[in-house]
């Protein structure tokens, strides 16, 4: 296919699994917003064309069975890879909707998860490993300001230097040390204990990002509002009034996310109500 082919059916693509999803959630976004994720995705596989073309084994299955926690309960380790088999090499990648400088700033936490899925790959089922990285889909942060801001020269410049493969070392002597942090988790689940961290940690700043815990990650997390810490967190230094504690019961979104929801829902709900008209 050539290019212009290519692009042609990135584009007829994303139109049918964005209706497809605004089938079955009953939800529909902007234009604008629409037109973001597909430049996100035609600016995604022009830089991971080269990948995309060379990949050899997509959504590879890997299982780590007949593991027990130092309780006694047994469980398994399961994750999704992609195999990318190119001349006398073998690469493994994980896809991430991370931005690379976080992901940079912490490749501790990814190497964890990718050294297990190498340890089954290559030790479990003995197939020859080089190289493990994560791919990240989310744009880098100079990226999004000059696409905010519709700057052509920042945003080609931008995409130049973005670099979504992002290599993470595998050290197999590390692999023990994470089947053992699984093993702690699933007995902690299963013991119903949820402690959350102190409103401390929520308030600092994670490595790689300008966003601090609390808000980057607890405000994913649907158990955030009967969370002591995150309540603590969020009246913290007078940060929000008594009389504003409706909104903060209804955080369900930045405030750009929730206007577009409405924007994007009211749109289609104008345009089918002047088709039955």
């Amino acid at each position: 296919m050539t290019p212009q082919e290519i692009d042609a059916k990135i584009r007829e693509f994303f139109d049918d699994n964005y209706e497809l999803l605004a089938l079955e959630s009953g939800h529909k976004v902007t234009e604008d917003v629409k037109r973001l994720a597909l430049q996100q995705v035609l600016f995604y596989y022009k830089k991971m064309r080269r990948v995309a073309e060379k990949v050899t084994d997509t959504e590879v299955r890997l299982t780590l069975p007949s593991q027990t926690t130092p309780q006694g309960r047994p469980f398994t380790i399961e994750g999704i890879v992609d195999i990318v088999r190119e001349e006398e090499e073998t690469w493994m990648y994980d896809i991430k909707t991370h931005d690379p400088e976080f992901v940079i700033a912490n490749r501790h936490f990814y190497e964890k998860q990718l050294n297990v899925y190498a340890y089954i790959w290559k030790g479990l089922r003995g197939q020859p490993l080089d190289q493990t990285a994560i791919i990240s889909t989310d744009f880098p942060v100079e990226l999004k300001i000059a696409m905010r801001e519709n700057d052509a020269f920042r945003i080609s410049e931008a995409v130049e230097r973005w670099n979504p493969e992002i290599l993470i070392p595998y050290h197999p002597e590390h692999v023990e040390e994470t089947i053992r942090d699984f093993a702690n988790t699933v007995d902690c689940i299963e013991n119903h204990e949820f402690a959350p961290p102190s409103p401390e940690k929520l308030d600092e700043k994670l490595p790689g990002s300008n966003s601090r815990f609390g808000r980057r990650i607890c405000r994913r997390c649907d158990a955030r509002f009967s969370c002591n810490s995150y309540r603590q967190y969020i009246f913290k230094s007078g940060s929000i009034l008594q009389a504003d504690y409706q909104k903060f019961i209804s955080d369900l979104a930045d405030d750009a996310d929730q206007e577009d929801w409405l924007n994007g829902n009211l749109q289609s709900t104008t345009y089918q109500q002047r088709n039955i008209d």
